[in-house]
């Protein structure tokens, strides 16, 4: 590992490390493995090595450094060549975290490449290593940041004006690079494009996307182009980025004034729909185009339905996963923030395993996660965890039940899309770490977070659960109650995967925890009549789905339920991590009209609101803008977190009607359960699974439903069939049971229903017009 001479430090002109070498001959197999300190381009001979960007990824450096490794024999010629590597401060040494306290140089202030180029994959001896004998300099690009943007002066040539020094690095910490890389996705064009009133072009790419733009100029030597990002629009129309807070996310170019140019960004990206250009000296415009780029690259499902709301809904939840899975799932790819938020993770993991091929993604993660894990089995926050290297200002940055639980939750929904068992078997002691940390929290089953940031065990909670009116605020869930369900939700699921993984101990001790956890939160959270203590929709869903509330007062609870439903107006009032089970909760206890209506009402808070609103992404807040188009709060404001769109599951494995069989994972059985919704008529799903293609289709004709499946090529299907469901076919015989037994190809399934009764707040159908 060598570090340029050249480099002056964070947020000073980038460097490069550069090497001239002779080969006597080519074969064309020739290999370069390459890597690291900061972000890094190669190019061998004048020619970029590879198409991946931002690498070597983020990891959790002081422990793992992916490598990549790249055929590079067409790039090589007898004789002489030259390899450069650029390098840039990345998130290894820019600015991490926010506010008053950024942090600079996380994980080392030294930036550095390490490369060995080999006749072949496996020799043993390498052509050429990276040494004390490499020469480096200053790169045209004058700074770049993760958050800052980048500024790039065409002007200036890379000249050698320094040598390099080897860097003190323990080759341990290298890891073959684990997931899909980053790539740039089909560029996008302006939809629209207008001069504001200080003569700035301001583009509408018409989609929000983490990624870059793409320039081409022509003009004079000296003349500048700066483009600024917005997501959204102010109220009157005009271009808005407040909420990216103190991240500057600019790009700044100086043209070199040698015909037309063309510049995308090297070491950063930006989160935006909107590109507002700004043009100082004689310049002109020729192109510009927006690149979304993202580890998940090939698109694995589809859903569409009667109604385009929702349609977009699904279209809107799979950009949002794209423009945050780059690298790690962040919460948002704008403002100064765009870390690995763990609560978000945990209850979007299985969305995202339909949406595009995690296996590997989330194998680095977790791998991660596992780094940063603390040694009394708290799980942090955000990963890659910046508090950890840096703690000073943020004391404490680790514990929240709902968020840490992705210890457990994220490979056990790749266990269920991959039937990876030796994945839970290397992870399993982190999780039992975790659970036994949680209960610690308070020394027993019933866990009472303390309040405070930073306290060991604070909890977020149901993280931004709206409120409702303020002059009279609905029940929230409190602490206490939302981690002792989670505590008894880990325990279960943990002791589970134990007995997966061949640890019957561990099985029994967890499964024995799990029960004592959920007969004290019965006696502690649910009174003599079955109403929860919190009386809250988020208490109600989480306590149903996961099977909390005894039988004799399951009745009551279900009233209880529908109650918080109807002084909500029949509206959302379930934050992170209740969201995910309210729908479930309600179709679990026979109430699929008010699912229905719940999902389908477009007035905030609802899923369908912020698609009327002009959404092309998931927004963190339910109310992100007001009905008015008034911006919320900007301190906390992004139009791209994906955690809401996890009700993209619940459309394919309830509405659609199919889903892995836990017991038989990967799809090697799928059940196909389906749940007819007449307002969503006609649905039709596809998944293309490890095993196949998975396809699912209903419509309705009167009191009819034909649902056509088609199960995998060397897989098994389950048909499940509710009560309500009559006079059932399956390929024109008829079906006794509930359950039916599908070999591998194309079904078609027939039966009878009622459609399910409408609550008489329901004025009208669910509006099918277009966003």
């Amino acid at each position: 590992m060598v570090r340029p001479l050249a480099d002056q430090g964070v947020g000073t002109p980038a460097s490069f490390v550069v090497k001239t070498f002779t080969l006597s001959t080519v074969s064309g197999s020739e290999v370069l493995d390459i890597t690291a300190l900061g972000l890094y381009v190669c190019f061998i001979n004048g020619q970029r090595v590879g198409k991946d960007v931002l690498t070597p990824g983020w990891t959790a450096y002081d422990a793992r450094l992916s490598y990549q490794t790249y055929a590079v024999g067409s790039l090589l010629r007898e004789g002489e060549n030259r390899i450069e590597i650029w390098l840039g401060d990345g998130w290894m040494r820019s600015q991490m975290m926010w506010g008053k306290f950024p942090i600079y140089n996380v994980w080392g202030s030294e930036i550095a490449a390490m490369a060995e180029l080999r006749g072949q994959a496996g020799d043993a001896e390498p052509v050429l290593v990276t040494d004390a004998s490499w020469e480096s300099g200053e790169l045209p690009i004058r700074k770049s940041g993760i958050y800052f943007g980048e500024t790039f002066d065409a002007r200036i040539e890379p000249t050698v004006s320094a040598g390099t020094a080897a860097v003190d690095f323990n080759t341990d910490r290298l890891v073959a690079h684990e997931t899909t890389p980053v790539r740039e996705l089909e560029a996008l064009v302006a939809a629209k494009t207008w001069t504001d009133a200080d003569g700035r072009t301001v583009f509408d790419f018409a989609q929000n996307i983490g990624g870059y733009v793409a320039i081409a100029v022509t003009g004079k030597a000296g003349a500048t182009v700066k483009v600024e990002h917005a997501e959204v629009l102010d109220k009157d129309g005009n271009f808005y980025n407040v909420n990216y807070r103190t991240a500057e996310a600019t790009i700044t170019y100086t043209l070199s004034g040698n015909g037309t140019e063309h510049y995308r960004p090297h070491f950063t990206f930006q989160g935006f729909r909107y590109a507002r250009v700004t043009i100082e000296g004689d310049a002109k415009f020729d192109d510009i185009k927006a690149i979304p780029i993202s580890s998940v690259t090939e698109q694995k499902a589809t859903f569409t339905s009667g109604n385009k709301l929702v349609n977009r809904l699904f279209l809107n939840t799979l950009w949002s996963q794209r423009g945050n899975f780059i690298e790690v799932p962040t919460d948002c790819p704008q403002r100064d923030e765009r870390l690995g938020w763990t609560g978000d993770a945990q209850v979007f993991a299985g969305t995202a395993a339909y949406l595009g091929d995690v296996h590997g993604f989330f194998h680095k993660w977790v791998r991660d996660l596992m780094v940063d894990q603390r040694e009394d089995g708290a799980v942090p926050h955000v990963c890659p965890d910046p508090t950890r290297m840096q703690p000073e200002h943020y004391p404490g940055f680790y514990g929240s039940t709902g968020w840490g639980d992705a210890i457990w939750q994220v490979p056990w929904q790749v266990y269920l899309h991959y039937g990876d068992t030796a994945f839970l078997k290397e992870v399993l002691p982190n999780m039992v770490k975790w659970v036994d940390f949680v209960w610690s929290i308070s020394d027993g089953p019933i866990v009472s977070p303390p309040r405070a940031w930073g306290a060991r065990g604070f909890s977020f909670g149901d993280w931004l659960q709206p409120k409702g009116p303020s002059a009279k605020p609905l029940p929230t869930i409190g602490d206490d109650a939302a981690a002792t369900i989670y505590l008894h939700i880990a325990a279960k699921q943990v002791s589970d995967i134990a007995g997966i993984a061949g640890d019957a101990k561990t099985a029994q001790r967890l499964a024995h925890m799990a029960e004592e956890v959920k007969a004290a939160f019965q006696r502690e959270f649910i009174t003599a009549s079955g109403r929860l203590a919190y009386d809250d929709q988020t208490s109600y869903a989480l306590a149903i789905v996961h099977d909390l509330i005894p039988a004799d007062k399951y009745e009551a609870a279900k009233g209880y339920f529908k109650n918080t439903i109807a002084r909500a107006d029949g509206r959302i009032g379930t934050g992170f991590i209740g969201t995910p089970a309210l729908l479930p909760a309600l179709i679990k206890i026979g109430e699929w009209g008010l699912a229905s209506e719940v999902f389908l009402q477009e007035e905030v808070p609802g899923w369908l609101y912020q698609v009327k609103m002009g959404a092309t992404t998931i927004w963190e807040r339910w109310d992100a803008i007001q009905a008015d188009g008034t911006i919320y709060n900007p301190q906390m404001n992004s139009y791209n977190h994906y955690a809401y769109g996890a009700v993209c599951q619940w459309l394919l494995e309830g509405v659609a009607g199919f889903r892995p069989d836990e017991k038989d994972p990967a799809f090697k059985t799928v059940i196909f359960e389906p749940l007819i919704l007449p307002d969503l008529s006609p649905v039709k799903a596809e998944h293309e699974s490890p095993a196949g293609t998975i396809r699912a289709a209903w419509t309705i004709t009167g009191e009819a439903v034909r649902y056509e499946i088609e199960v995998p090529a060397g897989s098994k299907g389950v048909l499940k069939l509710a009560p309500t469901y009559r006079d059932a076919t399956l390929d024109g015989a008829a079906v006794s049971g509930s359950e039916a037994a599908l070999a591998e190809g194309k079904h078609v399934v027939t039966f009878n229903y009622t459609a399910p009764k409408r609550s008489e707040r329901q004025k009208s159908p669910a509006s099918t017009n277009t966003p």
